[in-house]
């Protein structure tokens, strides 16, 4: 799996984290989105990396602007009854 980090511009409230995420679930074939306005970060874990150009056409039709993306590899934490493994 791929976790992609992206900095975007604009975001003020939960709508509009609302409307980020909406707009990548149904832009994208992904596995979970979460924004954070505090932040200023959407970060987006998919199966397959997602192609740079479409995703940041898609935020931009919105009326935000992504100022950075960096992807890497990501794994699922496990955590057992006597702490992380």
């Amino acid at each position: 799996m791929i976790k992609t980090t992206l900095i975007i511009d604009g975001m003020m409230c939960g709508m509009c984290e609302s409307h980020i995420n909406d707009t990548i679930r149904q832009s994208f074939k992904i596995k979970k989105v979460a924004s954070s306005r505090a932040k200023g970060t959407t970060e987006i874990i998919s199966d397959e990396p997602l192609d740079e150009k479409a995703l940041r056409e898609a935020i931009g039709k919105t009326g935000y602007r992504v100022l950075e993306m960096r992807s890497e590899p990501y794994e699922k934490k496990r955590f057992s009854l006597f702490g992380r493994k």
